[in-house]
């Protein structure tokens, strides 16, 4: 089993997914020993403009460091805000975006990818 392999199921909740505000997707990724990043990088550059063009933005792109809670240790973390589940989708099945796709393919070991909603922090702090 690949480390990068889609959940059809949660694919298809996203795409049930009657929510139509801006969410973020939650990125962790692991590259591969052996030219992963430099892989990793080509892909940012050429999906650039799919991302850009269905109106999503990267909001946060970091190197993780130090590993606080848990064993799972990551070379990357990013969130990207995008418009709308309708536009992460339009983008995913882009057949153009697609062969673009492969070059994330051949640089991760292994990612975790979380389209998150946001929860008003006051709303739990005044409970």
């Amino acid at each position: 089993m690949s480390g990068i392999q889609s959940n059809e199921d949660q694919f298809r909740r996203l795409a049930e997914n009657k929510n139509v505000e801006p969410f973020v997707m939650l990125n962790l990724l692991k590259f591969k020993k052996e030219g992963g990043k430099e892989a990793y990088f080509r892909y940012i550059k050429a999906s650039g403009p799919f991302v850009e063009g269905v109106g999503a933005k990267v909001l946060y792109f970091g190197k993780a460091n130090e590993l606080l809670n848990g064993t799972e240790d990551w070379d990357i973390v990013m969130l990207v805000q995008y418009p709308s589940r309708k536009a992460f989708l339009e983008m995913a099945n882009n057949p153009e975006y697609l062969k673009v796709h492969r070059l994330r393919e051949a640089a991760l070991e292994r990612a975790v990818l979380y389209a998150t909603d946001p929860v008003k922090f006051t709303a739990i702090v005044s409970e």
